[in-house]
C-alpha cells in the first residue's frame, strides 16, 4: 500500500481537521486517512494520485503539499 503524507497549512480547529479529512477520503483510491492538526499534517494510505490529494485540501481552503519521503 502507498503512504502519502501531506503538510497542510491553514487549518485552526477540529472542523478544519474533520474538512480536510472528508474531502481526502472522497478521492478515488483513499484507502484511510488521518489528519493531525498540531502537526499540520496528513497522512493518506492507498492508490490515490498525490495530485489529487492536493486538489482535494485546496477545494476546502486549505494549501496542501506533498511531503517527499
Amino acid at each position: 500500500m502507498t503512504i502519502t503524507t501531506l503538510a497542510i497549512s491553514g487549518m485552526t480547529c477540529n472542523h478544519c481537521v474533520r474538512a480536510v479529512q472528508a474531502a481526502l477520503a472522497a478521492v478515488p483510491g483513499v484507502q484511510s486517512a488521518q489528519v493531525m492538526l498540531e502537526a499540520n499534517a496528513a497522512r493518506v494510505d492507498g492508490a490515490a494520485d498525490p495530485a489529487e490529494l492536493v486538489l482535494a485540501v485546496k477545494s476546502e481552503g486549505y494549501d496542501a503539499q506533498v511531503v517527499p519521503g
